[in-house]
């Protein structure tokens, strides 16, 4: 399979400011029986949701089984890096998105995403299904938005899937295809996927082979969270919103190594009431400013990024640790120099704290790591850092805490990460310090927090 130019193009430019960040148709369905399954299904789902192609994805209705929508997949939406595959768009082409899943249900809803597109964006054709390797996918179904397999979704908003009648299981892959029949502009992204995904030319979005997938990228492409029609066992979903530590950046590309990934395994191996977790970090993403690489600040996106996901109970913030960098550094064209203080960074924490307790939510706040030796550390950085971090401990302004940093410690110099967690650049952790950060959590805590 060959590699597309533009992806090496946004992997050079990745490299390029990491350290300092934090960082033609295959297959045809007959149309008048689609139409009959589409309309039967149609009838069936709308007992399910009242979300038929738009609006805001939460939703905590129980059938009358005691089934439930949460949330078990999400990224985060990015407007596309320049020089990228995401900034030239796509016309006539179909992207196969790759996702990882939290938690298992009886079926699944997709939410497509316009939120940074420039102009309408018509999706002609989507299905979703279980992964087999590479661009192949085992079961293939048609997704459709209010009975209709198309859907045109305008700039800055989103869509919601009806009910996708898929078995899915806990730390399944799932694969969300897109054909894509028109010019849509910049691409609604999330930059740093870590996860290979597919672009194929013309309609293929039904395909179950994959040969038609000549070209891969590492990013994920308007889709913004996978829902799945979960039993009462479990008690909803946690959202992980931070920068690039809960991204997962040198976690490792396929792996699905992150802590948030870590976690959902720790909830997938406990007998009894269990949550999902889903993943809204960002790569250079900042509490207080939003910048052109690393998408908007965190107190600005917490309602859509988190407040929206369907079956959300908690969240853990980890955030705070590039808004010290890029008070110290000159910073990059990109994501410039801001300088803010520890007491700046600790109001949008409270901001960030008084949304969630507004929408019912607990939230967990998570010590900054440490990151002496990263490329924009600075004396003065640190004195941040430690204040941030005594303010997280004592406050109690949190509905309970996480020590990640004494975790990731270095115990001969706690300023460090210890060198078996370190990933080489001595800000992110390596896939096993994303362990042991996952491993530190109170499930207990959780599961009391969504009750």
């Amino acid at each position: 399979m060959r590699q597309g130019a533009s992806e090496r193009g946004h992997w050079w430019w990745i490299a390029g400011v990491g350290l300092l960040l934090g960082i033609g148709v295959a297959t045809r369905i007959d149309l008048a029986s689609a139409a009959s399954h589409r309309h039967g299904r149609a009838r069936f789902v709308a007992s399910l949701s009242p979300l038929h192609g738009g609006g805001s994805a939460r939703s905590t209705d129980l059938t009358r089984d005691g089934r439930h929508w949460v949330a078990i997949w999400s990224a985060s939406p990015q407007a596309p890096t320049p020089q990228t595959l995401g900034a030239k768009g796509f016309d006539d082409q179909t992207v196969r998105n790759v996702v990882f899943t939290s938690a298992g249900g009886s079926m699944v809803r997709v939410l497509i995403t316009n939120v940074f597109g420039s102009r309408p964006l018509l999706v002609g054709q989507a299905a979703v299904g279980i992964w087999d390797g590479g661009a192949d996918v085992m079961r293939n179904v048609p997704v459709t938005f209010g009975g209709g397999p198309s859907k045109v979704i305008p700039p800055g908003a989103a869509a919601l899937s009806d009910p996708v009648p898929l078995k899915v299981t806990p730390l399944q892959r799932l694969v969300v295809s897109l054909f894509l029949p028109r010019f849509t502009g910049p691409a609604t992204e999330h930059a740093v996927a870590q996860q290979t995904n597919y672009v194929a030319a013309g309609d293929h979005a039904l395909d179950t082979g994959g040969s038609a997938y000549a070209y891969h990228d590492s990013s994920w492409y308007f889709v913004a969270s996978v829902d799945a029609l979960a039993t009462r066992r479990n008690e909803g979903a946690v959202v992980a919103i931070g920068d690039s530590i809960t991204d997962g950046v040198a976690s490792g590309m396929n792996l699905d190594a992150r802590w948030p990934n870590d976690l959902a395994r720790r909830f997938a191996a406990t007998a009894g009431p269990t949550l999902s977790v889903v993943d809204e970090g960002i790569g250079g993403n900042r509490v207080l400013h939003t910048s052109s690489c690393c998408g908007v600040k965190a107190v600005a996106r917490f309602k859509r990024d988190v407040v929206r996901r369907a079956g959300v109970k908690d969240v853990i913030l980890l955030e705070g640790i590039n808004d010290i960098g890029f008070s110290q550094s000159r910073g990059t064209l990109n994501a410039p120099h801001t300088d803010v203080s520890a007491t700046q960074i600790i109001a949008g924490y409270r901001r960030i704290i008084a949304l969630a307790h507004a929408a019912g939510l607990k939230i967990f706040g998570a010590t900054l790591t440490p990151f002496l030796g990263a490329r924009y550390w600075s004396q003065a950085g640190e004195v941040k850092r430690d204040a941030i971090n005594h303010w997280i401990l004592t406050s109690h302004a949190f509905d309970g805490v996480i020590n990640f940093a004494k975790v990731l410690a270095n115990p001969g110099d706690p300023l460090m990460l210890n060198p078996a967690y370190d990933s080489g650049d001595h800000l992110h952790p390596n896939r096993a310090g994303y362990r042991a950060m996952a491993n530190a959590i109170n499930l207990a805590m959780l599961l009391r927090g969504a009750r």
